[in-house]
């Protein structure tokens, strides 16, 4: 079992190059509404339920305690802590450039402004069903610590042997600063965080990826709570030209087609580079642990594909209607196309700046938009957990200069009290300078 070639652009638009809406989804959708349903109503009953049910865990307390976070970075291998701290540094690092500030313009007329504010209570949704991923929780707890985000909680599935998430997940939680951290996985978790019970504390905003249940979940709460976008099972969508090598494009779509439900797109003018990625996948396959090798076949077989485009440009088109979740070009000039790309989470610029870096250490966070939603939405960043709130403190020059137009425009909607309430301030006296609202400098 290997990666089909496709030379017919119609058919690649109508198959591989087209994703299944959501929508369509209407098994998976009327689970997901009642269990959030359910636990909206009921609470930590419901939680403990559908724990038991799907995780096959019977547990009467979700929060893992501050000590146990503690204790499992001291147990962690020495390695794979240092390489926590290491993909935690460059995720700071990176994110800190994205900080903007409040201001406040003063004039003769006032002030105008806006201040950036962080939210208080942000929740953050690990996956960790088929494997856990806590590179997950650095890559949405980072930037939300730097955008200042006063309380950080997240949700993982707790594993059948111990009633808890994952050890790793537990020691990334120590070192991003994640005090609380909760044994729940799936939609049940979303609703949790989005809803409150008595357990778990309600958030101002969800981040984090996950399966279709999880993604729909998030849907299903938009408005109870925030969310950053959509991202789902994880897309891949390679560009490369007749130079590239294939032993590479091979690894970069199964590293992400070993993910649960991904999807591995390679977009080529050449032919010859097209059989040989095709040979490569299919060898490299065979070296893959066998529940990797099953689910990353089943991946590049049923929703992978070579697409044979006349040239670059083409390539990039394509590109852009799919809105991939990660575009890697994997050509002699990757800068010179990067103008041209309008629709991607992220872009990775040649073959050493792949995409499994950005899954763990590069810097950006790698909670990027799926399902075509990188066509409006944009990776995890530190705006993801800031608001800005107006300020206006307009005095009476301004009230005089645009007062009269805006009792216009409220008469021109119908709306009359809104008019009245401008003209009452412009019919009376000037009031006392020192007995203002604004502040003039």
């Amino acid at each position: 079992m290997t990666i089909p070639i496709i030379t017919d652009l119609t058919i690649a638009r109508a198959g591989v190059l087209r994703r299944v809406p959501l929508d369509e989804d209407r098994d998976v959708a009327q689970v997901v509404e009642q269990i959030v349903r359910d636990v909206r109503d009921r609470g930590d009953a419901a939680l403990r339920e559908m724990t038991l049910r799907f995780d096959g865990v019977d547990l009467e307390r979700f929060e893992i305690s501050p000590d146990r976070i503690a204790e499992a970075a001291t147990t962690l291998d020495p390695e794979l802590l240092d390489a926590l701290h290491l993909a935690a540094n460059e995720l700071e690092r990176f994110h800190l450039h994205q900080a903007r500030n409040s201001w406040i313009d003063f004039s003769v007329e006032g002030s105008l402004g806006q201040l950036v504010v962080p939210l208080q209570r942000v929740g953050a949704y690990v996956p960790g069903g088929v494997a856990p991923l806590p590179s997950s929780l650095l890559h949405a707890a980072i930037p939300a610590r730097v955008a200042g985000v006063e309380e950080i909680i997240a949700c993982s599935p707790p594993q059948r042997g111990t009633g808890e998430p994952a050890e790793i997940v537990l020691a990334a939680a120590h070192v991003v600063g994640v005090k609380r951290l909760f044994a729940l996985g799936g939609a049940q978790a979303i609703a949790a965080m989005a809803y409150g019970t008595a357990s778990v504390p309600r958030v101002d905003k969800i981040v984090g990826p996950g399966n279709r249940y999880v993604i729909l979940a998030k849907r299903a709460v938009f408005g109870a709570a925030g969310i950053e976008s959509l991202p789902g099972p994880t897309e891949t969508l390679v560009i490369a030209d007749a130079n590239a090598d294939p032993r590479y494009a091979a690894a970069d779509l199964l590293a992400q087609a070993e993910h649960y439900e991904a999807s591995a797109i390679l977009i080529t003018p050449s032919v010859e580079l097209a059989a040989a990625v095709q040979a490569e996948v299919a060898r490299q396959l065979e070296e893959l642990p066998e529940a990797n090798a099953q689910a990353a076949a089943e991946a590049v077989s049923q929703r992978g594909g070579v697409v044979i485009a006349p040239d670059l440009d083409v390539a990039i088109d394509l590109a852009n209607e799919y809105g991939p979740e990660h575009l890697c070009l994997l050509v002699d000039d990757p800068w010179r196309y990067v103008g041209r790309v309008r629709n991607a989470g992220g872009v990775f610029l040649g073959e050493r700046s792949f995409e499994v870096l950005g899954d763990y250490v590069a810097g950006p966070s790698h909670i990027m938009p799926t399902e075509g939603t990188a066509r409006y939405a944009s990776p995890v960043n530190v705006d993801d957990f800031r608001k800005v709130i107006s300020l206006v403190g307009l005095n009476e020059a301004a009230l005089q200069r645009i007062g009269p137009a805006a009792a216009r425009l409220a008469e021109a909607e119908g709306l009359f009290a809104h008019a009245a309430a401008v003209r009452k301030r412009l019919d009376a006296p000037s009031p006392d300078p020192r007995d203002k609202g604004s502040h003039t400098k």
